[in-house]
């Protein structure tokens, strides 16, 4: 019966795979691996949006697509995804999109009627008010006189407010309370325990429109207007804001760690964190083509990363005999509309010091300017020097348009303190060498090295495509 029972398990998992497999073809087959349409829709629609200024269709996405996918079996070969550093960093991002799935919309109602009702026991039964009051503030050990003129003061307002003067009216006009004063001494709902004990037993005490003597307080007097009084209202009624505190405050995240923990200590030493994590990845991409291709996303994007910087952008950045070289090569792409300065404007403090700088550095190469200038002239408390060097283009600095390229309207400014400006360094025509065109030169390198890295890849590696299936990318149900 047995053998039965797994025959039949093996026939209907094939069947599911099968239909599958009929509802997400392959579109095509790369180092030999098959990618679903399923995959290079997400990839195509997702790089693709609106808002994507270098939009591509179908057909100009598939070769993008087959090298992304040839440099990853690269990485893949190359064995960067068994690194300690890959799979600390992948088990990050992994677990951003993961982590938040252990909590429920249940969870996180339980959690905000655990926050209301901390709010209520906190509030108690004598629920909130919410007065007015006019403040005449003493000093901390005010002299007897002080205390004296205050009492006559918050008298003589207690007197016109009985009389039937404005309340709101007095307030702005006498209140020492400015921030309440402004709104005519009305105050934010008040629970016991948020103010001083003085000022809340006059409050608590009060119903609506009551209004007391003066209080005396360790801030003042005060006049007591009671606006408001009522009982914190039902959960549904604070239900909305409470969620939405929660999620400002991160708490779906804290509630998936508690869960988390929980998980690895029942299970009795069958699983740890990471495991788990690992087994939740795997039960939602299996239900979830969105996640399951997010998470391939960042595996792979990390994967890409790591082997183009090995192959292109580092080896470029970093090889300067290679810069060179290239530079040479492709000099004359690097001319220029017109002359560049090469050198420094800089002030100083006294006339000595104009051709004291040139003589610090006019045998020195342009890149040892700045170590030399600092250990010459402000390598002590006092400074000498103030610099600006580089490659200067007409309009790139005021000085260095009046002095080198001769612009006679334009007005420098003063450097506070080096009052003496000057120029040194050159005109030259075209780049003397790949540093004074190093962004460019590095550009055009790596792109170099790009090309000639997918050529090799696409002639180590096999790649199909199915036409067929490609016809019918967005267009199924």
């Amino acid at each position: 019966m047995k053998k039965y029972i797994v025959l039949a398990a093996g026939l209907m998992s094939g069947l599911v795979a099968m239909a599958q497999s009929a509802n997400d073809p392959i579109i095509m087959t790369v180092a030999g691996t098959a990618v679903p349409r399923s995959e290079f829709e997400y990839s195509f629609n997702k790089n693709n949006t609106d808002g994507v200024i270098d939009k591509k269709n179908v057909e100009e996405y598939v070769d993008l697509f087959i090298n992304y996918k040839l440099k990853v079996q690269a990485a893949l070969d190359a064995r960067i995804d068994t690194t300690q550093a890959f799979l600390t960093e992948f088990a990050q991002y992994r677990d951003q999109q993961i982590v938040p799935t252990f909590v429920t919309d249940e969870d996180m109602l339980e959690e905000a009627h655990k926050v209301y009702d901390q709010t209520v026991q906190s509030i108690g039964p004598d629920g909130l008010v919410r007065p007015a009051h006019i403040l005449i503030m003493i000093p901390q050990k005010a002299a007897e006189d002080v205390q004296q003129k205050a009492k006559e003061r918050i008298d003589s307002i207690y007197n016109a407010l009985k009389a039937g003067a404005n309340f709101e009216e007095l307030a702005k006009q006498v209140s020492q309370d400015t921030g309440s004063g402004r709104r005519g001494g009305l105050l934010g709902w008040l629970s016991k325990g948020q103010t001083v004990k003085e000022f809340e037993d006059a409050a608590f005490a009060l119903q609506p429109g009551e209004m007391s003597k003066p209080v005396l307080s360790p801030y003042g007097w005060h006049i007591i207007l009671m606006k408001e009084r009522k009982q914190f209202e039902p959960f549904e009624f604070h239900k909305e804001n409470i969620l939405k505190f929660l999620e400002q405050r991160g708490a779906r995240n804290s509630i998936s760690e508690r869960k988390i923990d929980e998980m690895v200590k029942n299970s009795d030493g069958q699983l740890t964190k990471s495991r788990l994590m690992e087994q939740r990845a795997d039960s939602l991409s299996e239900k979830d083509l969105s996640m399951r291709y997010l998470i391939k996303e960042y595996h792979d994007g990390l994967l890409l990363y790591e082997v183009s910087n090995q192959h292109v952008w580092d080896k470029a950045a970093k090889d300067d005999a290679a810069l060179e070289r290239f530079f040479k090569k492709n000099k004359a792409k690097y001319k220029w509309d017109e002359p560049r300065f090469k050198g420094m404007a800089y002030h100083v403090k006294v006339q000595s010091d104009v051709k004291a700088v040139a003589d610090c550095v006019k045998k020195l190469k342009f890149d040892d300017w700045n170590e030399a200038l600092r250990k010459t002239f402000n390598n002590d408390s006092i400074l000498r020097i103030r610099v600006e060097k580089g490659l200067f283009k007409k309009g790139d600095n005021k000085l260095i348009d009046r002095e080198v390229f001769k612009v006679s309207d334009v007005k420098v400014d003063s450097v506070k303190g080096f009052p003496i400006d000057a120029t040194y360094g050159k005109l030259i025509k075209a780049p003397q060498t790949y540093a004074d065109v190093r962004g460019l030169v590095t550009a055009d390198l790596q792109d170099e090295l790009e090309r000639e890295w997918v050529a090799e890849l696409r002639r180590r590696y096999t790649f199909t495509v199915n036409e067929d299936v490609l016809k019918t990318v967005n267009k199924h149900e």
